[in-house]
């Protein structure tokens, strides 16, 4: 029946192309519905415990989401007329930024103090250009000096200052992060021209969902070009096939339009990950043909006539490459457990691609090879000699091979403990991104953008204003404040101890807490119907009064580091105030947790696609032995790779959680190939293991080390992205496929010959 399809295929050659082309091509117009997330959220699911509670606590208060300018003057003094004069200006001007809830800075801070009997409260800088020397000072030595600004709108040394922008978006449509971001950029740049001794840095959390796709278009621009071009490049020049390589590169582009339009039509929508689908399933693509194509032109050289060669070539790789199709989809379908959504969105794009590439391999291009010119080559090439005598190395060595890169195994397995989990989203983008370079700016000199939020609840209405709470959360920060790596803790206790020595006149003496709830109760009350518009309490005091909010500023920490603190902090409350004990929440701690939850997802969802994919070929196969002996070169390269990771680098992230599951269906396409040969010389020419093993590396070790080189090199100029996330990615994958290879060639003959069984 096969050999049926595939005559069809080489006789209505026309026909078939045309067809592929106009079924591809309806697919493509889904990608007309393609759209780009750009929330941070998108990497964590609904059901993640973590987003649960960050979620309750904004819709509880306003939410946080926010454009922090940063304002460096170059002489290193922002208590200038001139500096305080663009400081005002910019904080009037970014009421304007659309979706802006709330602007604060140390102009329009609502500074305290008593006159006579009354409170008054003021903004900190009015019309900064009309200020005394004497002002400045003193407006200086209030700034820094108060908890709610130093290391939060004002540095300790007042040479950089802050604005901060709430916003609040509508989340109607995926146009506002930029609208946003883009508004922002805007006014800074118009500040800085207006006042150039000015040097505006923008961050917060806007600016990093705005800088995830800005990431990943930039790659798609400059870097998947590239990649596109040495890839063919190193095709053309490996195959030494023009026709080859142009047809592969027609499967490849129709491969990609057809995956991208399915992506369109099923309403995906692209994140930083899932950008990298095209480079994944073009060098997946390639491999396929590569097999094809190799036996194809091989039968040329030893006199087959074209279609004789196209037949024969076809009939000996549909199996092993419908077997690669099926385990490589099931290792991408494996992704589906892991806990962030967009490595799940990869899997299945990946999946659908591969299975794509392989109806093109086996109907456009011998469709379109059979149209080509194509001549043979010299009958002998460099080649298939190379992997002659690779094979008589292996097979003259392979008890010390068996020995030596069994214990190298070994040895690099043992490394994996070295790896340690570091999930900082901040250092997801390098030191040339824009946001990135803000962001460790402001850290160094200003802020950070590490947070952890509670909502500290009192147990009744209106309980904020009593003094044994209040007790309790001022006991709460002065912990925090003692331990390591905390820049900022704003609470609502530094507000009620400033207002209490209000009342007493500004007596140093009475900054404290007071005494009494009504008198708590009272000034609160008087401080509330003296704030301006949309610069009152509601982002720190829910609306029964019963609860507030805590945030902690922390400096750019591992994730090990801030799960310690959070836990420590638990373990505090439960111990001093058992009664207001909250969960911290915030997208530090999300991020914090996502790695380790994706590590134990990615575990389960491996060893259920190792436990299909074995079964597969113990089916396909017919034995029990092989079936059980491809578990080695297949879980061997993943091993391998994350213990030579351990040993060079040593830490692992959310991208890197995925690679097991994304690589397992990659590394078991060499098994399979190999295997097939073996197999098929062992039972249908009744060879002997070794002559088998030489008959599997002349006729398809050509074919694995090119299609390996391919994979490497694509993954490989993927390292080379900007975008962190994309780059180890790309590199820890290339040192797999590398590792499989070796695994391939060293391992897995040696393994056949002693362990392979007897021929039937």
């Amino acid at each position: 029946m096969k050999e049926r399809f595939f005559r069809f295929i080489l006789d209505r050659k026309y026909l078939v192309i045309l067809l592929t082309f106009i079924v591809t091509f309806a697919m493509a117009a889904g990608m007309k519905n393609l759209q780009f997330s750009n929330d941070y959220r998108m990497f964590f699911s609904e059901e993640n415990p973590q987003l649960t509670a960050f979620e309750q606590l904004q819709n509880t208060y306003a939410k946080n989401d926010n454009v922090l300018f940063v304002l460096a003057p170059k002489d290193g003094k922002v208590f200038s007329r001139k500096t305080l004069s663009a400081v005002e200006e910019l904080t009037k001007a970014a009421w304007q930024i659309p979706y802006s809830l709330r602007v604060d800075s140390v102009t329009n801070f609502q500074h305290t103090y008593a006159e006579g009997d009354d409170l008054v409260v003021d903004d900190l800088i009015r019309e900064a250009d009309s200020l005394s020397d004497k002002d400045l000072l003193r407006a200086q030595e209030i700034a820094v000096n108060d908890p709610l600004l130093v290391h939060r709108l004002i540095s300790p040394k007042a040479h950089v200052t802050g604005v901060n922008v709430t916003i609040q978006l509508a989340e109607k449509k995926l146009t506002e992060v930029p609208e946003v971001a883009g508004a922002a950029q805007k006014l800074a740049q118009q500040i800085e021209q207006k006042y150039p001794h000015i040097k505006i840095y923008l961050t917060g959390m806007v600016m990093i969902n705005n800088a995830f796709p800005a990431a990943s278009v930039k790659d798609m621009k400059t870097l998947y070009p590239a990649m596109f071009v040495a890839v063919l490049i190193t095709l053309a020049l490996m195959l030494r096939s023009i026709p080859g390589t142009f047809a592969t590169l027609i499967v490849i582009i129709l491969m990609i339009l057809g995956t991208m339009g399915i992506t369109g039509w099923i309403n995906i929508k692209l994140s930083p990950p899932t950008t990298t689908v095209p480079i994944v399933i073009m060098t997946l693509a390639i491999a396929d043909c590569v097999h094809i194509l190799v036996n194809f032109l091989h039968g040329m050289r030893v006199g087959l006539a074209k279609r004789e060669a196209l037949l024969e070539s076809l009939r000996i790789n549909l199996q092993p490459i419908f077997l690669t199709t099926i385990t490589t989809a099931i290792g991408f379908m494996s992704l589906n457990f892991s806990d962030a959504p967009p490595f799940r969105d990869l899997g299945n794009m990946a999946a659908m691609g591969v299975v794509l590439a392989f109806i093109l391999s086996i109907t456009l291009l011998p469709a379109m090879m059979m149209i080509l010119p194509v001549k043979a080559m010299n009958a002998d090439s460099r080649g298939s000699r190379a992997m002659m005598h690779l094979a008589e190395f292996v097979i003259r060595h392979k008890i010390k091979l068996l020995w030596v890169v069994g214990g190298s195994i070994l040895f690099l397995i043992a490394q994996i403990p070295n790896n340690r989990l570091d999930d900082q989203f901040v250092k997801y983008f390098d030191e040339t991104n824009e946001f990135r370079t803000a962001t460790d700016f402001a850290t160094d000199n200003l802020t950070g953008i590490y947070l952890i939020e509670y909502s500290l609840d009192s147990g009744e209405a209106g309980g904020v204003s009593n003094p044994e709470f209040l007790r309790n959360v001022e006991a709460f920060a002065q912990w925090y404040r003692q331990q390591p790596n905390v820049l900022h803790v704003n609470t609502l206790t530094d507000i009620m101890k400033r207002l209490n020595r209000n009342m007493h006149a500004d007596d140093d003496e009475w900054y404290r807490l007071p005494d009494k709830r009504d008198l708590s109760a009272q000034y609160l009350l008087l401080y509330e119907f003296s704030l301006p518009f949309g610069l009152d309490l509601n982002n720190q005091i829910n609306v029964r009064k019963s609860a507030t909010r805590f945030i902690v500023t922390l400096e750019s920490i591992s994730t090990q580091e801030m799960l310690a603190i959070e836990e420590s902090a638990q373990q505090w409350l439960a111990a001093n105030a058992p009664g207001m004990k909250a969960d911290g929440a915030s997208p530090s701690i999300m991020f914090a947790h996502i790695g380790n939850r994706n590590i134990r997802s990615m575990l389960k969802g491996t060893t259920v696609a190792l436990v299909m994919i074995s079964a597969i070929l113990i089916l396909a196969f017919r034995s029990l032995r092989i079936g059980g002996l491809s578990l080695l070169p297949n879980l061997v390269p993943i091993g391998t790779a994350f213990g030579l990771w351990g040993l060079l680098v040593g830490e692992v992230g959310l991208a890197l959680s995925v690679v097991s599951g994304m690589t397992l269906g990659i590394v078991v396409d060499d098994t399979v190939h190999f295997l097939s040969k073996f197999l098929r010389a062992r039972r249908e020419q009744g060879m002997n293991a070794e002559d088998a093993v030489r008959y599997a590396f002349s006729t398809v070790g050509t074919a694995l080390w090119v299609t390996s080189f391919v994979l490497m090199l694509g993954f490989a100029i993927l390292a080379l992205s900007h975008f962190q996330l994309n780059a180890g990615m790309g590199l820890l994958t290339s040192i797999t496929i590398g590792l499989a290879l070796l695994a391939d060639f060293l391992f897995l003959p040696p393994l056949l010959i002693l362990f392979g069984g007897r021929t039937k």
